[in-house]
C-alpha cells in the first residue's frame, strides 16, 4: 500500500531523514516509535509532502507520489492528522469537516454520517467554533476531517498527546475501528508503547532520522523499548 525506498528528506540543507526504507501493507497498522527529536514527525511530513526537499521513492498503491505536491498526495489517498491537530479555530466544526471534502477523490460534498457514528459529539457541536472545543474534541474533529478525504492510508501524529485521560481511550478505540472495521491502513506516531502493542501489527523504531529496528509488534521487546525510547 505505502512503500518508501531509500528516502532522504531535508529541512533546508539539513538531512533529517536518512536513507529510510519502509513497506506498509494494505490494511496494516504500523506504530512509529522513538524518543523525541528522532524524526518521527519528519517522516509523516515527508510522506505527505511537507519537506523542503526529498530524494528516493514514495509509492502509494503502486503509484509514485514522491514528486507530487501535498494536495495531490491527499487526493491520491493519504489522510493526515498532524501533531497539534491543525484545526482552524475561527471555523465551525461543520466548516472544518468540509475542508476534508476538498480532498475527497469522489467529489463527495456531504458529510458522511459514519463520522458521527464514530464521533457523536461532533454532530452536537456542528455550529461551534473549532477554537472553543477542548483538546480531545479537537482531536476527534481532526480525525473525522481526515476520514472525509476517503483515505487509503491515515497518518496520525501522536493523536493522544495532551488529551484528557477520559477521552484518550475513546480516541484509541476509534483508531482501532478505522483499521479493523473500515479497512484503512494506519501509520501511527506514538509514545504510548502499551497502546502500540495492543493496536498495531508492526512497529518501526527510529533513531537520528533512520530506522533503527522494525518488525512484527510481537518482536517489540522491553529491551528494544529501553534501548531506543528510554530517556
Amino acid at each position: 500500500m505505502l512503500e518508501l525506498t531509500n528516502v532522504d528528506a531535508y529541512y533546508g540543507n539539513s538531512r533529517a531523514i536518512q536513507n529510510l526504507s519502509l513497506d506498509v501493507k494494505e490494511g496494516a497498522f504500523v506504530a512509529v516509535l522513538g524518543r523525541n527529536g528522532v524524526g518521527k514527525t519528519t517522516l509523516m511530513r515527508t510522506i505527505i509532502g511537507l519537506m523542503d526537499r526529498m530524494t528516493g521513492s514514495i509509492r502509494l498503491d503502486g503509484m509514485e507520489i514522491g514528486g507530487r505536491r501535498t494536495h495531490e498526495r491527499a487526493l491520491a489517498g493519504i489522510g493526515y492528522v498532524p501533531q497539534g491537530r491543525g484545526i482552524l479555530p475561527r471555523f465551525t466544526v461543520r466548516e472544518n469537516l468540509c475542508l476534508g471534502l476538498f480532498a475527497n477523490p469522489k467529489g463527495r460534498r456531504g458529510i458522511d454520517e459514519r463520522v458521527f457514528d464514530l464521533f457523536p459529539m461532533l454532530k452536537q457541536q456542528l455550529h461551534r467554533r473549532g477554537g472553543n472545543l477542548s483538546g480531545g474534541q479537537q482531536q476527534q474533529l481532526a480525525i473525522a476531517r481526515a476520514l472525509l478525504t476517503d483515505p487509503k492510508v491515515i497518518l496520525l501524529d501522536e493523536p493522544t498527546e495532551g488529551i484528557q485521560p477520559n477521552i484518550v481511550e475513546q480516541i484509541e478505540d476509534v483508531i482501532v475501528r478505522l483499521n479493523r472495521e473500515h479497512g484503512i491502513t494506519i501509520v501511527l506516531v506514538e509514545q504510548n508503547v502499551d497502546f502500540a502493542r495492543r493496536a498495531a501489527q508492526a512497529f518501526v523504531l527510529m533513531e537520528k532520522g533512520r530506522v533503527a529496528a522494525k518488525g512484527s509488534v510481537t518482536d517489540l521487546t522491553d529491551d528494544l523499548v529501553h534501548r531506543h525510547m528510554a530517556v
